[in-house]
């Protein structure tokens, strides 16, 4: 399990463990927050495409999936 602050996703870099569409490297560009300033959601920019799509931010926490920086 990836540990991290979710207050500070905004501009972090992420790993595709099994890249689709050749993405493999993504970048935290915006976050999404309710009424009571909880973080829901996180806006993915892919470095290669510029495709961006908004992901629940708790999918970033499975190391599975995701590794932390760009590797």
């Amino acid at each position: 399990m990836n540990r991290f602050n979710p207050a500070k996703l905004r501009l972090s870099k992420w790993t595709a463990t099994h890249p689709q569409r050749k993405e493999k490297h993504f970048l935290v560009v915006d976050l999404l927050h309710d009424e009571a300033g909880v973080l829901l959601e996180v806006e993915l920019q892919a470095i290669h495409s510029r495709r961006s799509e908004w992901i629940d931010w708790r999918r970033l926490r499975d190391s599975t999936t995701w590794s932390m920086g760009w590797r």
